[in-house]
């Protein structure tokens, strides 16, 4: 958790930077040894000698050229002192819309981190939101200088990380070669026609990982004793004429589906045997609830 002081001209707070994101409620997995067992641990090997070497000789290095390195010790990065080390200094106020979508990185979490500083904190916070304005500063993370964007939200400030230019690939690399195509208007008007039947409010919380949903499944299975099916489900193929064809059978298919079930899945054969719980990410949210109540985590920004 990085502290830290963020600076607007003159004014100044001490906040704290907490990561937004998480994944740890993913479904992870060990290199073992197939025939004990046993997870296998990777070994560090000189590339030279083939010798092992242990942790307290492992250092960091800059290749100038092929083979040749130059030894950079922590205390040399230490050393390489910029203001944005310690400070997240806002440089400049833009529109949120301007903000090129392919440059965010990873969101962060600020806080004031002592109440002294929570008076110019709200000021900064409130000024950006009444002037419907993003602010753009740097910060070190992980030993390197970053470009953040800082975005009212709630109570806090959300910050960005973005990406700078050279990490970003030209568009026109993909997009050039794609052959202007002049849509019918007929056409046009029945895929329209299905976007505004499926049109919707962004909720997060229906995002379904289906892939870990289907890996947990396999998991549980599997502990429980019960044979994993080796052959995937075969894509479905339909026989489309025409891509007419295939807006009206979209539009059709779609007055024909019933309203989705919430009904829950039903249990798999053998799962009350398991020995050991195999949660995933939905059993995990489902246990934390049963647990003592914690504060919930702001999701929705406040106009």
């Amino acid at each position: 958790m990085p502290k830290g002081y963020l600076k607007l001209a003159l004014v100044a707070c001490l906040i704290a930077v907490y990561p937004g994101t998480s994944s740890s409620e993913r479904v992870s997995f060990r290199q073992i040894n197939k025939k004990t067992g046993n997870r296998l641990r990777q070994q560090l090997v000189d590339e030279v000698t083939r010798e092992p070497v242990g942790t307290e000789d492992k250092g960091r290095g800059y290749e100038y050229s092929k083979g040749a390195f130059i030894l950079v010790e922590d205390e040399d990065l230490e050393a390489v002192q910029i203001e944005s080390s310690h400070t997240i200094e806002i440089d400049s106020f833009v529109p949120r819309e301007q903000v090129d979508e392919r440059y965010l990185d990873s969101p962060y979490y600020l806080t004031p981190n002592d109440k002294v500083g929570q008076e110019a904190f709200a000021v900064i916070r409130e000024a950006m939101r009444d002037k419907g304005m993003v602010a753009l500063g740097r910060i070190v993370l992980a030993k390197r200088e970053r470009v953040i964007m800082l975005e009212p939200w709630d109570k806090g400030v959300v910050g960005i990380t973005l990406r700078y230019p050279y990490e970003v690939r030209d568009a026109k690399e993909y997009f050039d070669e794609i052959p202007d195509v002049k849509v019918a208007p007929d056409m046009l008007k029945l895929a329209e026609h299905i976007v505004e039947s499926k049109k919707g409010d962004f909720d997060s919380s229906q995002f379904v990982d289906h892939y870990e949903e289907a890996v947990t499944e396999m998991l549980k299975k599997k502990q429980a004793g019960i044979p994993a099916p080796r052959t995937h489900a075969a894509p479905r193929t339909q026989n489309v004429v025409n891509l007419m064809d295939a807006l009206r059978r979209s539009i059709a298919e779609e007055k024909r589906s019933p309203t989705p079930s919430k009904k829950g899945r039903k249990r798999i054969p053998g799962q009350g045997e398991m020995l050991l719980p195999i949660q995933g990410k939905k059993g995990k949210e489902a246990a934390a609830s049963k647990a003592v109540a914690r504060p919930s985590t702001r999701q929705k920004k406040a106009g």
